[in-house]
C-alpha cells in the first residue's frame, strides 16, 4: 500500500506575511512537518505543494520533494484543500505515480510528530474507515453555549444549565493539522469530511491554530512548555 505526504503551502499568507516559512523556535515552522513525515518512515513520498520559489527551496533542503509548482487555480484564496488534494493527484499520475493513502498536513502545525503520524497512518490502513482526523474536545461544553438576541444573553439549550459537565457528551473539533484518507475514497467524495470517520484524541497543549501573531506566540508558548515530549 502506497502512501503520500502531502503538504500544502502556498506563497501567499495575508494575516501573518510568509506564515508557511516564518522562523519558529529556531527553524522554518514548515521544516516540523516535514521532519514529522520523514521521520515517521510510512511514506513512499513527502512531498510539497506550493506556488512559491523560496518555499519550495526551504521544503527541499529540509528533505521533502517538489515534483512540481502549484498552478495559479489552486494558489488563490478561494482554492479549498480539496481542489488542491485533486491537483497533485492528477499531477502524479500525469507521472505514472499512485497512491493509496494521503496524508494531508498543514505546514503550521510544530506540534506534529514521526509517531502520530506513523500510528495515524497505520490505524488507518488496518481499518475499513475512509479518514482519519486529529480532534480536541472542546474545554467548555457547547451545550451551555449562549447567543446575544437584542443585547441580552439567551441560552441555545437551558435544559442543560442543570446538568453537570461530567454529564454532558464531549463535543471535538477539527485540531487542524493533518487528515489521512484514502485515495479511492475521497475521490468519489471530494471531500475528508464525509463517511467513515476515525478519530485520533489529542490534548489542548497539542493543538493551536496560528490565524495571526498571538496565536504564533501561544503556539510557541506551548510548543516549549511540551518539547521534550514532542521529540521523544
Amino acid at each position: 500500500m502506497k502512501a503520500l505526504a502531502l503538504i500544502t503551502a502556498r506563497g501567499g499568507s495575508k494575516r501573518i506575511p510568509r506564515k508557511n516559512i516564518k522562523d519558529f523556535n529556531g527553524k522554518p515552522i514548515i521544516a516540523y512537518s516535514i521532519e514529522a513525515a520523514l521521520g515517521s518512515g510510512v511514506f513512499d513520498e513527502v512531498m510539497v505543494s506550493t506556488d512559491d520559489d523560496e518555499i519550495a527551496e526551504i521544503a527541499k533542503s529540509y528533505g521533502a520533494q517538489v515534483p512540481f509548482l502549484r498552478s495559479e487555480k489552486t494558489s488563490n484564496d478561494f482554492a479549498t484543500t480539496a481542489d488542491v488534494i485533486n491537483e497533485v493527484i492528477s499531477e502524479y499520475e500525469k507521472r505514472g505515480k499512485k497512491f493509496d493513502i494521503i496524508t494531508c498536513i498543514y505546514p503550521t502545525a510544530p506540534f506534529i510528530t514521526a509517531k502520530k503520524l506513523k500510528n495515524a497512518v497505520e490505524e488507518l490502513s488496518a481499518s475499513d474507515a475512509d479518514t482519519l482526523i486529529p480532534v480536541v474536545r472542546f474545554s467548555y461544553p457547547p451545550q451551555r453555549a449562549m447567543e446575544i438576541h437584542d443585547g441580552r444573553l439567551v441560552f441555545r439549550q437551558p435544559e442543560n444549565l442543570s446538568k453537570r459537565s461530567q454529564d454532558l457528551e464531549p463535543h471535538y473539533h477539527d485540531a487542524g493539522q493533518f487528515y489521512v484518507t484514502r485515495t479511492e475514497s475521497f475521490l468519489k467524495t471530494n471531500s475528508l469530511l464525509v463517511g467513515s470517520i476515525l478519530p485520533l484524541e489529542l490534548s489542548e497543549l497539542e493543538v493551536q491554530d496560528i490565524d495571526n501573531e498571538v496565536d504564533w506566540k501561544l503556539a510557541e508558548l506551548k510548543y516549549n512548555l511540551i518539547s521534550k515530549d514532542i521529540t521523544e
